[in-house]
């Protein structure tokens, strides 16, 4: 039986840890905080996952929370003006539907599942000299905790990470008590409310410890008006300050948000990162490699909602490798090779998201227009968010864009 240790209990890490465990490897994993902890905590983040990453849940038997979560049916593009009107407004509807459950949920019912069948659970929060002693003992060593000292063995890959400072300022609030959008009231969407220079707001339909609730999302240029979340500690002041902003640069959402409340105290996180690209190896001090996963390796803004998606094709794609590997040894070219299969998916989300974090030049304003006139637009630009491989034939290029919209337009006779 070989033995994997996982560093990390994240939607990667639990998620790999769970996969290998079905196929039969002995797996010890590694966390900072217990179930409980992680369960009583502050929320780590947005997770709206779309069809294929949710597929990889059902694959393993642990998508637990399909009857209870919101079943998001669409994804839904605005566009503030100077005047904070409407420039541009539409949904497109999903192929296949996508969720969002609240990580506190799910990371601790993994974890307790991963122990109840009988992995090896250590809580410590791990620093390379733990790695450099524990990697001897183990087959394979991975790293699944995107922050902290860890992060550090595995250099910047720069050629693939053209941002060296953070683009957006982010703050997340988890509240009860929205209203829905009066325009689609049949079905739950998420919305990307975009305004021009100041930065975006995100309201996705989530499953939290307290039921269904919704998440509010800013993202904002770094010295914007949106900037203003760092140093806030209480989270009334910052659900406060979320609301102000939204009846400034947003009315039409703030509309449906007068009647608010926190889900929990836990329900507000704030902060930035400059998304980086990651050489996939680590060297321990005695010689011995690890692998990197996930975002400790391709970290991307959360602009494009990628995190968790990434994570989970992340998981995914290493459980295949490391299966297929049988009882080869985990050397550096396997490693590497093993990374370069993932990269093939997260090329496409490292590229569209950059894209999105730069101001957007004219074909990309014409295709995101255009949505409003062609559902068929719309409706590719929001499955865009489940398989970005797709914009590359429409959306990077103004001839592709052009001719992609001319195409459209003839169909339908325009």
């Amino acid at each position: 039986m070989r033995k994997i240790l996982i560093v990390g209990a994240g939607q990667s890490g639990l998620q790999l840890a769970l996969g290998l465990q079905s196929q039969g490897y002995e797996i010890t994993l590694m966390s900072n905080r217990t179930a409980d902890e992680i369960r009583h905590g502050r929320v780590m983040s947005t997770q709206c996952m779309f069809h294929t990453a949710l597929q990889h849940e059902r694959d393993l038997g642990i998508d637990f929370w399909e009857s209870q979560a919101p079943r998001i049916e669409g994804l839904g593009v605005s566009v503030a003006g100077p005047e904070s009107q409407r420039l541009v407004d539409w949904v497109g509807r999903l192929e296949g539907h996508a969720q969002s459950v609240d990580q506190r949920v799910k990371m601790a019912a993994w974890m307790e599942l991963f122990a109840q069948r009988g992995g090896q659970l250590v809580i410590h929060g791990a620093a390379v000299g733990d790695l450099d002693y524990f990697a001897r003992t183990y087959d394979l060593v991975l790293v699944a905790a995107g922050k902290g000292e860890l992060v550090s063995m595995f250099a910047r890959d720069a050629a693939r990470s053209p941002y060296d400072a953070p683009q957006r300022a982010l703050a997340v609030a988890y509240v009860h008590g929205l209203g829905p959008r009066p325009e689609h009231p049949d079905f739950d969407a998420v919305r990307c409310n975009l305004v021009p220079g100041v930065g975006e707001l995100f309201v996705m339909p989530t499953w939290t410890l307290s039921g269904r609730a919704d998440i509010l999302f800013w993202e904002g240029v770094p010295g914007g008006p949106l900037d203003v979340f760092q140093g806030i500690r209480d989270p009334q002041e910052h659900l406060r300050l979320t609301l102000e902003l939204l009846e400034r640069f947003l009315p039409w959402e703030y509309a449906r948000a007068t009647r608010v409340e926190l889900t929990d105290e836990g329900g507000t996180l704030a902060g930035r990162y400059a998304p980086t690209v990651r050489k996939p190896i680590g060297r321990l001090p005695s010689g011995g490699l690890v692998l990197g996963v996930a975002d400790v390796v391709v970290a991307n803004d959360p602009i494009t909602g990628q995190g968790s998606n990434s994570a989970a094709k992340c998981a995914a794609s290493y459980l295949a490798s490391i299966v297929e590997h049988g009882e080869k040894p985990f050397d550096e070219a396997w490693m590497q090779s093993a990374f370069d299969r993932y990269w093939e998916t997260a090329r496409h989300v490292t590229k569209w998201t950059n894209a999105m974090l730069a101001p957007p030049p004219a074909h990309v304003l014409d295709v995101i227009g255009a949505g409003g006139q062609f559902q068929p637009v719309a409706d590719r630009f929001a499955n865009g968010f489940d398989d970005p491989a797709d914009f590359e034939d429409f959306f990077y290029e103004p001839e592709l864009a052009e001719k992609y919209l001319a195409e459209v337009a003839g169909a339908a006779g325009v």
